[in-house]
This record gives structure tokens, C-alpha cells and sequence, in this order.
């Protein structure tokens, strides 16, 4: 490729990036946003982490079976509890740690 061509490719990987977040952002400026609409836009980075989180929870990675024998998925869930309890994130990532590597040891 040529210089030009790298430059058209950056320039374009701009505009890709750029538009998708610019676009929202000018229809909805000014505009009055429903309550609900809100609402549901504040449940979205935890629907996206789920959605990232959650096999890697219960799928076994060689075979690709669902299993909740697994030791991640073991210490997730007292995890979660604390992480729910305490709202500390500092604590949960102890919690987590320890309870993972207990897990592991176990199983």
C-alpha cells in the first residue's frame, strides 16, 4: 500500500468511529429523553459485561459443554453475594481472588 492509501484507510477508520457516536448525540441534543429510555440506557455496560462474562463462567473451554461445576462459576457466585452486599469493589476483588484460588484447589 501507499501512503495515500494508508492515509485514506486511518481517514476512514476515523469517520467509522467517529459517526456512530456523533450521530446519536446530535438527534438527541435537545430533545427531551423519556425516563424509561434512560433507565433502560443505564442497564447496557451491565447487559454487555454479562453477556462477556458469562461463558467464560459456564462453558467448559475444551469441549464447549455448559457446566456449573466449574471453578470460576463456584467462586462467582459468592462473589457476586459480597460485591452485592458490600459494594466494595476493592473487597470483591479480594473476595473473588481468594475464592477462585480456593475453588480451584477443590475441584
Amino acid at each position: 500500500m501507499t501512503a495515500e492509501q494508508y492515509l485514506l484507510c486511518i481517514a476512514g477508520m476515523g469517520l467509522v468511529t467517529y459517526i456512530p457516536r456523533w450521530l446519536p448525540l446530535l438527534w438527541l441534543s435537545g430533545r427531551e429523553i423519556p425516563p424509561l429510555f434512560v433507565r433502560w440506557l443505564s442497564l447496557v455496560p451491565a447487559g454487555i459485561l454479562s453477556a462477556l462474562v458469562a461463558p467464560s463462567l459456564v462453558l467448559d473451554q475444551a469441549t464447549g459443554r455448559f457446566c456449573l461445576m466449574r471453578p470460576e462459576f463456584l467462586a462467582a457466585l459468592p462473589t457476586l453475594a459480597f460485591a452485592w452486599w458490600s459494594r466494595s469493589l476493592g473487597g470483591t476483588v479480594i473476595v473473588g481472588m481468594l475464592l477462585y484460588s480456593l475453588a480451584g484447589r477443590l475441584c
